[in-house]
């Protein structure tokens, strides 16, 4: 995997406030952690914001990612850069670990904090978009062949998403498809609760999320957007 190489900003170039403000969220976080999300702190550098994430009901459900979010100077005005750390096969999520979701970019709000960006990541593991695809393949077979997507991404998450050191004090502890389901609905609930905005509205990136969330729709699903993809 290539690991893209950014200078962290370092303290001396964020507000104090902004820095108290970071410094608040983390330990909320850390004191009441959302399911299947654990915060990595870094007490030396409070800029550098790790997480352990989770990816209930989807392909990556056996896997845990970690992530990292790198702030700039202009933080919360502009939003941070996320990068995956852990290798994962996700339209959304560019080779080199890159993320593409429009929180981070056109739809990004000042109030924004650091758990909302955790929830929109976990959330885009469960919701991905193949219409803004930064791993072409991942959106094409998503597009084509949700199958062989989810072949593809288990897979992957098998390789590089094992880590069985991680405990997340806060995990779905999903037994079953049901409950996978609940609890992938959960986060979508609580993100678009807190975003104003609701997620999967384009008719592709909804089909997606059903697939994902119901395998026994895989067939229907797929032909679906087989169909979408012939009218592009």
């Amino acid at each position: 995997m290539v690991y893209i190489i950014v200078k962290q900003t370092s303290l001396e170039n964020i507000a104090p406030e902004v820095i108290k403000r970071i410094a608040r969220e983390v330990a909320d976080i850390k004191a009441n952690p959302p399911e299947g999300i654990l915060i990595i702190e870094d007490e030396s550098n409070i800029l550098d914001i790790q997480a352990w994430i989770q990816g209930p009901g989807t392909p990556f459900k056996t896997g845990c990612f970690r992530v990292k979010l790198m702030l700039n100077s202009s933080f919360p005005q502009s939003p941070p850069k996320g990068v995956f750390l852990t290798q994962i096969f996700h339209p959304n999520v560019s080779e080199s670990g890159e993320i593409c979701v429009s929180t981070l970019k056109k739809d990004w709000k000042s109030e924004f904090g650091i758990k909302h960006i955790l929830l929109t990541i976990k959330c885009l593991l469960i919701v991905p978009n193949p219409e803004s695809a930064l791993n072409e393949e991942a959106g094409r077979l998503i597009l084509e062949d949700y199958e062989e997507f989810s072949k593809h991404a288990i897979l992957i998450t098998k390789i590089y998403g094992q880590n069985p050191d991680i405990v997340f004090t806060n995990s779905e502890g999903s037994n079953t498809a049901s409950d996978d389901k609940k609890s992938a609905t959960k986060t979508i609930k609580a993100i678009e609760k807190e975003d104003g905005n609701q997620l999967g509205k384009s008719s592709v990136q909804k089909r997606s999320a059903e697939s994902a969330l119901d395998g026994s729709k895989t067939t229907k699903v797929t032909l679906d957007k087989r169909r979408t993809l012939r009218r592009l």
